[in-house]
């Protein structure tokens, strides 16, 4: 099977310039590819898991990465699949955040011996004269053509700034100067890049008279059509800092019956034809066991076989009852948190960041999806006591353990 059929087979290609001709790249290790990283924060989340993997994939196969690091764009902001603007970032934090995300992608990428390339377009873009871009860049975009595109269309309906307007140019720029410098041929992204993707290969053919190639990849969504990636706390973050290994791991431990093959297929390196296996027979309770594969499969591509293993062991210890796992999440509560040794438990909840306000707290209380120490409390205003270890449950799968500073 031919790394270009498998990509099929698991389902990650979405869109495409022209099939034949990537399939020759990609399967003959010729493609000299990019994908973009705007850094609008210092760590990479799931979002960017599917680009990762992929690059990862294809440069297995012979073929050779370019992460392009959006030093530039990033102080533009990208309207795709947005209906409001981004906040300005100074250029101090988006240096801060490039930083960041290089070290992380280096789990996935191979950067030795010129096997992959890292470049930032502030690089090129931030130094571009105004008059030039419009006279060598702009006569080549039709406005109108511009406005048809989805990605401005759910902009216009609240007001598109001149700001926004621009991306389109400057992505579409970034693949013409990446073509010229670097001989890159093709182009990765988002299925919500297509049309950013396209301004690209079409700037490149008339300027240069030249053939350039684009692919989008399945966005990572769930069964009912939202983006994977989020949780109460916010985003699912690559860092160890922000998402702890075991809070990884739960997250994919804990993804719905019915995304888990689709999951296993898009993001692991586990075999395809073992995927498929289980997709063929396991039904049910059993889909648990496909659900351990992807959790533990993804904490160690982000965080390495150690954290992957404790994950793996605390989550068994938790849901075999013994529930005090030290590597469990938790909170240390000090005197201030307290009132004559006591905190509510709605605030409780809030604390440990298990609810994201006193209100969904509440409905999770009064709904009987909260324990303490296995009892299943269903009073909003009930007062926790932490003595010792206090183990603060939210459903059947979250697991919480709360302490008192000494």
């Amino acid at each position: 099977m031919t790394v270009f059929e498998e990509l099929k087979r698991r389902g990650l290609i979405a869109q495409m310039t022209d099939e034949k001709e990537i399939e020759e790249l990609v399967n003959n290790g010729k493609a000299i590819f990019y994908i973009g990283f705007d850094p609008t924060a210092d760590s990479l989340h799931v979002g960017h898991f599917m680009a990762l993997s992929l690059m990862k994939r294809l440069q297995e196969a012979g073929n050779k990465p370019i992460v392009l690091l959006g030093g530039g764009t990033a102080m533009i902001g990208d309207p795709s699949g947005k209906t409001d603007m981004r906040k300005m970032m100074t250029k101090e934090t988006i240096q801060h955040n490039v930083d960041c995300f290089k070290k992380q992608m280096s789990r996935f990428i191979d950067f030795s011996e010129g096997k992959a390339l890292v470049v930032n377009n502030g690089d090129w873009l931030l130094n571009l004269n105004y008059v030039d871009v419009l006279r060598e860049v702009g006569a080549h975009f039709s406005v109108n053509r511009m406005l048809s595109h989805e990605c401005y269309k759910q902009r216009m309906e609240r007001g598109l700034t001149f700001l926004e307007f621009n991306y389109m140019i400057m992505q579409s720029y970034d693949f013409y100067k990446l073509f010229q410098d670097y001989g890159c041929n093709m182009q990765f992204g988002g299925d919500d890049q297509w049309a950013n993707m396209l301004g690209g290969t079409e700037l490149i053919r008339r300027k240069l008279g030249k053939d350039a190639y684009a692919m989008t990849i399945t966005l990572l969504l769930n069964s009912e059509g939202k983006k994977m990636g989020k949780t109460e706390k916010g985003a699912v973050w690559l860092d160890a800092e922000k998402t702890t290994p075991y809070e990884f791991y739960q997250y994919w431990r804990n993804v719905a019956d019915d995304d888990v093959i689709k999951c296993l297929k898009l993001l692991t390196f586990e075999p395809i034809e073992e995927i498929e296996e289980m997709e063929r027979t396991l039904k049910g309770q059993q889909l648990n066991q496909a659900k351990e594969v992807l959790a533990y499969s993804l904490t160690k591509l982000v965080h390495g076989e150690a954290e992957a293993e404790k994950a793996q062991a605390t989550a068994r210890a938790v849901f075999g009852g013994a529930g005090t796992a030290k590597d469990m999440p938790s909170t240390i509560l000090t005197a201030a948190d307290l009132a004559d040794g006591g905190i509510g438990l709605l605030s409780l909840m809030v604390k440990t960041g298990l609810a994201p306000s006193n209100g969904e707290a509440r409905r999770l209380v009064q709904q009987g999806g909260v324990s303490i120490n296995n009892e299943k409390i269903t009073d909003p205003k009930f007062v926790v006591y932490p003595q010792g270890k206090t183990i603060l449950r939210k459903g059947k799968k979250v697991f919480h353990k709360v302490l008192v500073e000494e």
